[in-house]
């Protein structure tokens, strides 16, 4: 089956209008299904909690499944920092074709056949693709250029190649192979484009190729284990039920430490006064000198996102990020 491809302009939704909003700040996992785009996604998830604002970490491609984080009203606040943790992914690679999108809706630009390689060739082709390395973003992507989607030029006829950008591939792993597919699984950074990464090893391969299928299993810690779908949202009344699976903004970034602030700390941090390390290091014992140059999680005592802030460890004030007022749900 082939989808249309379509890429959201924004992935924050507007407000939408209603007397009664159920004042959920938090993050919602979904396992997307092919065939929607995540502004798609994201419009449903809106009309299902009645929320004012929602927006995505990350774009998953329409025939793309898997792992898409919903940031809720507040935590919208909050996708930047998650746009940049590692993503994990199962993916197929077709051998043989190679197609203007990399991927299979679009159309076929070469073919060749496939030799009968072996799973040694192959292991080592995909082992030359671990570590750091340059890669050249789709022309069909959601990427701009003077402020124009480049899907939307590569569609006129007028595609645009970006440069070259740094990505990291943490590890590729062949699963399982009946050429001419090949299924693999990937972990690497943000920003790193598996449709891309397919075509690439096609061509190393000397046949061309382009993903068959692509599911993210994990973004940014968050995994499909804790992902709910888009029937069971479809079906909540909206504005007046808590999703499966909800989390709140203080459990929205695992990775991030965490100090537990007490009532004045919070109090000083709400009001924008200046902060320093020794506050912190005050606050529950928290060793601020391990994390030089990281983000701060602070949450009160009640275990409530109070704010996100900035230690550069050569300065002892800490830097504002975003912080929150005190949540009434």
């Amino acid at each position: 089956m082939r989808y249309s491809i379509e890429y959201p302009i924004s992935s924050i939704e507007e407000p939408v209008t209603g007397s009664q909003r159920m004042e959920l700040n938090g993050i919602i996992v979904v396992d997307k299904p092919a065939g929607i785009t995540s502004a798609g996604v994201v419009s449903i998830v809106k009309n299902a909690l009645n929320a004012e604002k929602v927006g995505h970490a990350g774009t998953l491609d329409p025939f793309a499944e898997g792992v898409l984080i919903c940031c809720i009203n507040q935590a919208t606040r909050l996708a930047d920092f998650l746009l940049h943790g590692t993503k994990k992914y199962i993916a197929e690679l077709k051998l043989g074709e190679e197609t203007d999108t990399q991927d299979l809706t679009g159309t076929v630009i070469s073919t060749a056949e496939p030799e009968n390689y072996s799973k040694e060739t192959l292991q080592k082709v995909f082992k030359a693709f671990e570590g750091s390395l340059e890669q050249l973003p789709p022309v069909y992507s959601a990427l701009k250029h003077k402020g124009v989607p480049l899907y939307k030029l590569a569609r006129s006829g007028k595609p645009v190649q970006k440069p070259p950008r740094q990505v990291e591939i943490y590890s590729l792993t062949i699963l399982d192979m009946a050429l001419p597919l090949i299924r693999f699984e990937v972990s690497c950074s943000a920003g790193t484009y598996i449709r891309t990464l397919g075509t690439d090893i096609g061509k190393m391969l000397g046949c061309g190729g382009h993903l068959n299928a692509l599911k993210r299993t994990a973004s940014s810690g968050f995994t499909l284990d804790q992902a709910v779908s888009l029937s069971a949202l479809k079906n909540l009344t909206p504005g007046t039920q808590q999703p499966e699976k909800f989390i709140r903004m203080a459990d929205a970034l695992p990775e991030m430490p965490t100090c537990r602030a007490d009532t004045l700390l919070v109090k000083k941090i709400r009001h924008g006064q200046m902060i320093t390390a020794r506050e912190l290091t005050g606050a529950g014992g928290f060793d601020t000198g391990r994390i030089s140059g990281s983000k701060i999680k602070v949450v009160d005592q009640t275990e409530e996102l109070v704010a996100i802030l900035n230690y550069q460890g050569h300065d002892q004030r800490l830097n504002y990020c975003c912080v929150f007022p005190k949540q009434n749900a």
